[in-house]
């Protein structure tokens, strides 16, 4: 049975199909004119600042411009913003003149700005204390100098990159991660002291402290009373295959670190202290070794060192967080079948309650009044910063920001619909579906289904720059979220564990399957796509069905056995396929390469020859398979890109490439260009 639900009515029913008709279909070069708001924080005083990104496509530039009440300030570039506890002063980050990112400024009264660091690795992270004196930032250095100097590991670095000898040594795992060699290299939080002008390494050694995230150094929160630092660090002997991540609080002037949470074995993470000091808030995960277990929220009592949970009734994650002023609540953002919703918890009573629902929210904050300012967008439509007051069940929103308007007056963004299919283990799969520009009732259009990575990841009902180009160019296309997504209750995330193209592959083809009974949809012209685990996905599919008439896989295992050896997080293989190459036999049971005797399929590869996570040697092995084979097959390699390509210099060829795939297998548009062209230097956008 098959059940539809619009997740954008409002939208449809204010735009006609005349002014439909009048815009024009979205572009490759669309994706850079989009403008994103980001990380709204309210003041003390009432204030809402906020930095807007973008990007310019033609001149391969990036900005991010800082606003204060919807007011540009006078072009500041910056980021990260945050307030004093007072609100007079506006704290951010930015590239200096030696084009490392400092902290600096600004006074809203006076226009001053004032740069405040002036490290010479530059930071990362970066917090200023409450009592606005300390400002605690991470930095990668080697732990023989220590960071308190950062001008010796500047030197030191510069001494390694012009050695005659070039070379990576290792004694031990983690030796590399994500797109980096660490080279005995740490990452470390120094805090700058503003009147005295000193740093202070306050965690010295030989591990990681904060722990790496793919959006860099996190985790580490002042105490209300400046006093201390709260920060993650992981050290088991062997880090590459644990999540034994724990809290530790250190005096800000540093000495004696004290772990909070050595109980657990499993993660602990994203401190925060109540305004009142009585208590730190965190996430914590309760299953060794298993990176994607339950995110619960936790507090501990910091006087008794009582520990408690907050959210064990939830059955999703909790994401981001923060505390009410009373320190008697905290607001926090769940993954949600499809959405990310804020929610309150009562911390006398436990009770939990959805404020704001229905919404992929990227980022919140609320004033003393219980205004809240928050981000978010739905497929059709972009980021902007709305604001609400909740009352009762009633949401009174108010959108603050205008940015994108004038682009989606004039370009068909597309919005999407849902579609429900009993899956594997008669369990409700979610897909949604975005409808080509220019729909016409009646006609059929080809179909391309993208699988997510992670695997315990989900696609939400938000904008993204890929659920518009390919509908731009006449596809319809297709994205589910099967056993493995989160959002859906944690035994859902949990059952593709060991099971990688069991239930998954179940669930797709069932998804498949409707999507090929709709009116609307050539069965004869469908394709598929997948990035990460999406990308093994793809790669499962050559070896499972003959289904697709192309496929693109991106970033994606071929031989699992091999992968294990290469990868760097093997908490991640050694947990979801249950152990390693020689004592597991999951590793050749859900191998691709295993299957080789049933390929077939015409498959795009793309790949970054600096992905540590999934080495792009997985890619070459599957690319030299098929042309051995004879199967049509084209191989893209990033240069200088790892697990995820280079927004401006790579992604434009990405989403190029696709079309061009796409178009002579599935008969859309053609690409803009030709990727040849533009991966050997003879276009300019």
């Amino acid at each position: 049975m098959i059940n539809f639900k619009a997740l954008a009515v409002t939208f449809l029913l204010a735009v006609s199909g005349t002014v439909l008709a009048q815009k024009r279909a979205f572009t490759i070069e669309d994706v850079y004119r989009v403008k994103y708001p980001n990380q709204p924080v309210v003041s003390a005083k009432g204030d809402l600042a906020y930095y807007l990104s973008q990007s310019d496509l033609k001149a391969q530039k990036s900005s991010t411009r800082l606003y204060i009440n919807n007011v540009c300030l006078n072009g500041i570039e910056g980021f990260a913003p945050q307030w004093s506890a007072d609100g007079a002063l506006l704290y951010y980050s930015a590239t200096d003149k030696d084009g490392a990112v400092q902290v600096f400024s600004y006074n809203p009264t006076t226009k001053a700005k004032q740069q405040l660091t002036h490290y010479a690795l530059g930071t990362q992270g970066a917090t200023v204390s409450p009592d606005g004196n300390l400002i605690a930032f991470a930095a990668e250095v080697w732990p023989a100098i220590g960071g308190a100097d950062g001008q010796a590991n500047k030197a030191a670095n510069e001494r390694k990159a012009k050695a005659p000898v070039q070379a990576h040594m290792a004694d031990s795992l983690l030796f590399r991660h994500w797109t980096t060699y660490t080279d005995g290299k740490f990452w470390h939080i120094i805090i700058y002291n503003i009147a005295k002008q000193t740093y202070t390494d306050v965690t010295p050694g030989a591990f990681h402290a904060p722990v790496f995230s793919p959006s860099g150094p996190e985790g580490f929160a002042f105490s209300p009373d400046s006093k201390e630092l709260c920060y993650l660090s992981n050290h088991d002997a062997h880090p590459e295959a644990s999540t034994n991540t724990d809290l530790w609080v250190v005096p800000v002037e540093g000495g004696k670190a004290v772990n909070l949470t050595q109980d657990n074995k499993a993660w602990d993470g994203s401190p925060q202290y109540s305004p009142d000091g009585r208590y730190i808030a965190y996430r914590f995960q309760r299953v060794p070794g298993y990176e994607s277990d339950r995110f619960r929220l936790g507090l501990i009592d910091h006087k008794t060192g009582k520990k408690s949970v907050l959210t064990e009734s939830f059955d999703n994650w909790v994401e981001s967080y923060r505390w009410s002023a009373d320190s008697k609540s905290i607001y926090f953002l769940a993954d949600e079948r499809g959405y990310e919703p804020l929610y309150r918890i009562d911390l006398k009573k436990r009770a939990i309650h959805k404020i704001i629902a229905d919404r992929a929210i990227s980022g919140f904050d609320f004033d003393h009044k219980g205004k809240f300012y928050y981000t978010y967008s739905h497929t059709g439509k972009p980021s902007e910063i709305y604001t609400a007051t909740p009352s009762g069940k009633a949401v009174h929103e108010t959108q603050l920001t205008h940015f994108n308007d004038s682009l989606t007056a004039a370009v068909d963004f597309r919005p999407s619909e849902t579609l429900w299919v009993k899956g594997a283990d008669g369990d409700s799969v979610e897909c949604f579906i975005v409808k080509p520009h220019g729909f016409v009732e009646g006609k059929r259009y080809p179909l391309v289904i993208n699988v997510h990575g992670g695997p315990q990841m989900q696609w939400m009902d938000s904008y993204r720059p890929d659920w518009q180009v390919y509908p731009g160019a006449g596809y319809v296309v297709a994205y589910p979220n099967p056993h493995g997504s989160t959002g859906y209750g944690q035994q859902f995330c949990r059952a593709i564990s060991g099971n990688w193209g069991g239930r998954p592959y179940v669930d797709v083809m069932k998804v498949t399957d409707a999507l090929a009974q709709l009116s609307y949809v050539d069965s004869t012209r469908m394709g598929a796509m997948g990035w990460s685990y999406g990308g093994y996905f793809m790669n499962w599919l050559q070896g499972q069905t003959k289904r697709f008439k192309c496929l693109a896989s991106m970033m994606g295992l071929f031989d699992l056995q091999a992968m294990w050896g290469t990868t760097e997080e093997l908490w991640f293989p050694n947990f979801d396929l249950e152990g390693q190459p020689w004592n597991s036999s999951l590793y050749k049971k859900w191998s691709p390469s295993e299957y080789v005797r049933n390929f077939a399929t015409p498959t795009l590869i793309i790949t970054g020859e600096r992905d540590y996570r999934v080495s792009y040697n997985q890619s070459l092995q599957y690319f030299t398979t098929l042309q051995t084979l004879g199967i049509p097959s084209r191989l893209i390699v990033f240069k200088n890109d790892g697990h995820w390509p280079s927004s401006l210099r790579s992604m434009p060829l990405y989403y190029n490439a696709h079309l061009e795939w796409f178009h002579k297998y599935l008969g859309g548009a053609p690409a803009p260009w030709k990727s040849e062209d533009m991966v050997n230097g003879n276009m300019s956008y």
